[in-house]
């Protein structure tokens, strides 16, 4: 490979990786979103199928931003301000989670009482943070593009940065 073209993909590696795992996470969200009315069922899922998908969700958007929060932010934000503790990302993070702590008090609820589910409820709680999520998957990918890399970091210093 060509210095180049391994440079080339160094600049990428970082925004490319985070955007594979936030277009899932959008994925994973829009479908929920979409079958909280009750379609589920007409794609084979229960109830209670639907609500381990949702549940699904809730633990992989945790364990990726605990990822993010434990080993790469701390790694940025010695350059990047927007990862420092009390910028942009972290603050996203913490509304996200507060949306997700609902959403799993919902799912407990309606997993112990199916028959209190609520589409309406179900799509009211991920109205309420779907917004900070979507914007904060964005942002995230924008600030770890190649332009902004550049401003901080030189290209051989990405390879120790664990994405």
């Amino acid at each position: 490979m060509s210095a180049s073209l391994r440079d080339e993909h160094r600049w990428n590696k970082l925004s490319q990786s985070m955007s594979h795992f936030h277009n899932h996470f959008k994925f994973e969200f829009d479908q929920i979103y979409e079958l909280a009315d009750g379609s589920f069922t007409k794609r084979g899922l229960s109830l209670g199928l639907y609500l381990r998908q949702a549940e699904t969700l809730k633990k992989q958007l945790t364990t990726h931003h605990t990822i993010e929060e434990m080993y790469i932010f701390p790694i940025l934000a010695k350059r990047m301000p927007s990862f420092k503790e009390d910028e942009a990302h972290l603050k996203s993070h913490q509304r996200i989670h507060e949306g997700l702590d609902k959403l799993g008090e919902l799912i407990h609820e309606w997993k112990t009482s199916p028959s209190t589910y609520s589409p309406e409820k179900m799509r009211e709680c991920l109205d309420s943070w779907r917004e900070v999520l979507f914007n904060h998957l964005d942002e995230e990918v924008e600030d770890l593009k190649p332009d902004n890399l550049k401003k901080y970091w030189k290209p051989e210093e990405l390879d120790e940065i664990p994405i």
